[in-house]
């Protein structure tokens, strides 16, 4: 993600006339480092030490709470999930559709090629890389829910099938409802960028009391575990990229120095606030993924990606409401711990960070507009993405006698630069996939980083810099401890695990913002007289 936050001056959000708002969002200064900086960072430095004092308690304490969360609650990531998207389309097509976010006479800061250029570059870019390739070899291997016999071209479908529903309209309504909430709460009526502040509706004064600080540090270690599942992750990615390239140990020492240069990345450039270098950055990996893609299909099997994006892409389609809703009351929970729930508690522990990014840049900007942009297109770049590069996975094992999934099964993060040695320039685009990793997450940690440090501090939006770099410290260990702790499957149980209490807090936020939002449409001017008119209406037509 590009690093628009900035300092955070920009962020000041506008009060209408007549709005509610409470006091103007502090410009400048120092944020004042209260109960919620105290308690998350505490509470983040025991978690770190009892990954490395008690490595075999944490992975027993994370698998038996994995089992509990995803047997007893996991219903709820599906349920929440296609509520919030339901919601938004209704909201898209209703009257608030054309409501600005911020003032009435505002319009967009961005050009909409521009906005939608950065909403391409705003998540998760690291995933790119790390599934792009491996999510559908993956469940070409092994189908979701026996849907498909292994290895054959109804698996092919499948896979992508449900590749498409993991990084989809599910994944982008949660960062939507966010994104909303805060931008109509920070543009529109005043209140500090903090998601305690967005439940005022609900809660009232008592969002600056216990429940409000409460809802802020849920937020803080959310947003702090989903960076350090993306940071381990890239980790992973760069560990087998560099060992293809340079024959460099994939082991955890490797991974752990990975870490710690990625973390001086990252933290650097959020204390130094290199704007322009990191909007360069993020313009150069959208070109680089372009390039990527168009190369993929000029020396690959274009034909046959576009026909299994078609058949793909139906299936989606036609059964998307029974993937929305299928749990695990006939078996089947392992694979969605590995891989929906996984994938949805991923998309909720980034909801509030993505959120702040997604309202920084649509000030002006319709609710009807924000919502389309924001679920089509990043879902629409996705799909392709994964067809691509997931679909030649797929097309030289089952046609060219390639053994991609056999490596993938081994080690999940192979996937990517195995696929790219079966074609032209291998040593080349190995070295291109493992900058992107670097650039997608250095951009984007950039940003987290200054969230993280923001919502420590009261919602300043120029936090200390000495907060800075603690929260970018406190990434890199508890990556560095969960990596050494349990691995791939150690940063996929805690994520997991520490979600599922925002996600009550998301399910919260979509109810206040709806009740704000239908408040405000009956104060609209000429709201009164539009209602008369239709009680004239059926008063007339019961004579």
């Amino acid at each position: 993600m590009s690093s628009h936050l900035g300092t955070g001056a920009e962020i000041t959000p506008a009060e209408p006339p007549g709005s509610d708002a409470g006091p103007a969002p502090e410009r400048g200064g120092l944020g004042r480092l209260g109960s919620v900086f105290w308690t998350s960072t505490g509470i983040s430095l025991v978690v770190v030490a009892w990954a490395v004092l008690f490595t075999e308690n944490l992975n027993k304490v994370t698998s038996a709470s994995l089992g509990w969360v995803t047997e007893t609650f996991g219903w709820t990531y599906l349920v929440v999930t296609l509520a919030i998207l339901i919601f938004l389309v209704f909201l898209a097509f209703s009257p608030a559709g054309a409501i600005r976010l911020g003032k009435d006479t505002d319009r967009p800061e961005f050009s909409t090629a521009t906005w939608l250029a950065m909403l391409l570059a705003a998540v998760m870019g690291i995933g790119l890389i790390s599934y792009g390739a491996a999510e559908p070899i993956s469940h070409f291997a092994d189908p979701p829910h026996g849907l498909a016999e292994p290895h054959t071209p109804e698996a092919a479908a499948r896979a992508l099938q449900y590749s498409y529903f993991d990084w989809g309209l599910h994944a982008w309504a949660v960062f939507a409802v966010f994104g909303l909430a805060i931008a109509y709460a920070t543009h529109r009526k005043g209140r500090r960028a903090l998601v305690s502040q967005l439940f005022v509706p609900l809660l009232g004064d008592r969002v600056n009391g216990p429940i409000g600080k409460t809802i802020d540090v849920l937020a803080v270690f959310s947003t702090l575990f989903g960076t350090t599942t993306s940071l381990g992750l890239g980790a992973l990615q760069l560990n087998n990229g560099l060992g293809s390239l340079f024959g460099v140990p994939v082991n955890s020492v490797s991974q752990v120095l990975i870490v710690a240069a990625l973390t001086s990345m990252f933290t650097l450039s959020a204390v130094t606030g290199i704007n322009k270098g990191i909007k360069y950055l993020s313009q150069t990996s959208t070109v680089l993924a372009i390039a990527f893609v168009a190369f993929m299909l000029i020396v690959g099997p274009a034909a046959f990606v576009a026909n299994l994006y078609t058949e793909s892409l139906g299936l989606w389609a036609t059964d998307f409401f029974r993937m929305s809703l299928q749990g695990t009351a006939f078996g089947g929970l392992e694979w969605m711990q590995l891989w929906t729930y996984f994938m949805l508690a991923w998309w909720v522990s980034w909801g509030a960070f993505v959120g702040i990014f997604l309202a920084r840049i649509s000030r002006g900007r319709t609710i009807r507009g924000f919502i389309s942009g924001v679920l089509v297109v990043p879902s629409a770049a996705f799909f392709t993405w994964f067809t691509v590069f997931g679909g030649t996975a797929i097309h030289v094992d089952l046609y060219r006698g390639g053994d991609i999934a056999r490596q993938t099964a081994a080690d999940l993060n192979t996937a990517f630069f195995a696929t790219l040695d079966h074609f032209p320039l291998a040593g080349v685009t190995s070295a291109v996939a493992i900058l992107l990793v670097v650039i997608f997450f250095v951009t984007s940690a950039d940003s987290n980083t200054y969230v993280l440090s923001m919502m420590t501090s009261e919602g300043s939006l120029t936090p200390r810099r000495s907060v800075l770099v603690l929260w970018g410290v406190i990434t890199g260990v508890t990556a560095v401890a969960l990596l050494l702790a349990g691995g791939l499957n150690g940063l996929q149980n805690t994520v997991i695990v520490t979600s599922l209490p925002f996600l009550v807090v998301i399910a919260g936020l979509a109810v206040s913002f709806r009740k704000e939002l239908s408040a405000d449409l009956a104060a609209r001017p000429g709201t009164d007289r539009k209602k008369e008119q239709k009680e004239k209406e059926k008063a007339d037509a019961g004579q």
